[in-house]
C-alpha cells in the first residue's frame, strides 16, 4: 500500500514538493534541539548570547536523529517518491543551519539548487564548485526537517513553486558533467517573479523536495530560534529518464515532463 496519497504524488511532480505532518514525533525534536544547544555552546534563555544570525551544526548521527530520519511514514514517502530499493537509509541528518533573531543579514539568503556530486575539478572544501546533472547524481530528494515550531516569521526556507521543470530544462543540454551551483545559477532568471511558499510547520514536519527544486533562506525576524536539518536522500541506483518497462518514479516521472518525454 502507498504512504503517500495519489494527490500528493501529483503535487510532487507538479509543485516540486509535498509536505508531512508529524513525519517523526515532537518528542524527538526536543531531545535532539538539547543535543544542538549543548554543541552551540550559547544559553537557550538568554537572549544576549545569540549573537550571530545562523551557526552551522553538521553530521549528528545520535538515537534522535536517527530515528527522526528513519520512521515508518517517511520510509513509506521514500518508496512512493523514488522507488523502492532505490534510496540509503539515512545514518544522520546532515548539516543543521541553525537561525537566530535579529537584524543582522546571514549573508546566504539566494536562490539555488543543492549541489550533489563534486567535479573533476572540484575540492571538498569549495561547495560552490560542486554539480548537478540531469540525473541528479548523488542525490535522490531535498529534505527539509523542522526541529522546531516554524512560523512565517522564523526563517522557513523559501520554496519556488514548480522550479524544479525549469531547473531540469536548464540542465538537460549538459548531460552527465552537469554544471555547478554558480554556473546553474547564472543560466536562470533570478529576476521573474515566481510563486512562493515557505516551509513553516511545527516541530516533527518533514518536506520532501525534488533535488531540482530552487530554495533560499532568509532573516530571522522572529523570537525563538529555528532548527532545521537540510539531509539529502542518497540514491541506491541512478535515476533513468528512459527505462524499458516505463516504471518511473514521480522524481523522474517530474524530470520526463519538464523535458517533453512524455508526449
Amino acid at each position: 500500500m502507498p504512504t503517500l496519497a495519489r494527490e500528493q504524488i501529483e503535487q510532487f511532480i507538479s509543485e516540486g514538493f509535498i509536505r508531512i505532518d508529524r513525519a517523526f514525533p515532537r518528542e524527538l525534536a526536543d531531545e535532539g534541539r538539547a543535543i544542538l544547544w549543548k554543541d552551540i555552546g550559547q544559553d537557550p534563555k538568554d537572549r544576549a548570547t545569540w549573537t550571530r544570525p545562523v551557526i552551522r551544526l553538521g553530521m549528528y548521527a545520535q538515537e534522535p536523529f536517527r530515528k527522526a530520519a528513519n520512521t515508518q511514514i517517511l520510509h513509506g514517502a521514500y518508496d512512493d517518491l523514488v522507488g523502492k530499493g532505490r534510496w540509503h537509509s539515512r545514518p544522520n541528518l546532515g548539516t543543521f543551519p541553525v537561525r537566530f533573531p535579529g537584524l543582522d543579514d546571514p549573508n546566504d539568503t539566494g536562490w539555488h539548487v543543492d549541489a550533489s556530486f563534486p567535479g573533476e575539478d572540484s575540492r571538498s572544501d569549495d561547495y560552490l564548485s560542486w554539480r548537478v546533472n540531469i540525473h541528479s547524481q548523488g542525490r535522490a530528494l531535498l529534505m527539509l526537517f523542522l526541529f522546531s515550531d516554524v512560523s512565517e516569521v522564523d526563517a522557513p526556507t523559501r520554496i519556488a513553486i514548480g522550479s524544479h521543470l525549469e531547473v531540469a530544462k536548464v540542465l538537460e543540454p549538459y548531460g552527465d558533467k552537469g554544471l555547478s551551483i554558480v554556473e546553474l545559477v547564472g543560466k536562470l532568471d533570478l529576476n521573474v517573479a515566481r510563486e512562493e511558499t515557505l516551509a513553516t510547520g511545527e516541530a516533527g514536519t518533514v518536506y520532501l523536495c525534488h533535488p531540482f527544486l530552487l530554495h533560499a533562506a532568509q532573516a530571522h525576524r522572529g523570537n525563538e530560534p529555528r532548527f532545521m536539518a537540510q539531509p539529502p536522500l542518497s540514491p541506491a541506483k541512478p535515476f533513468q529518464l528512459r527505462r524499458q518497462n516505463q516504471e518511473y518514479s514521480p522524481v523522474e516521472s517530474a524530470i520526463r515532463m519538464a523535458l517533453g518525454l512524455d508526449r
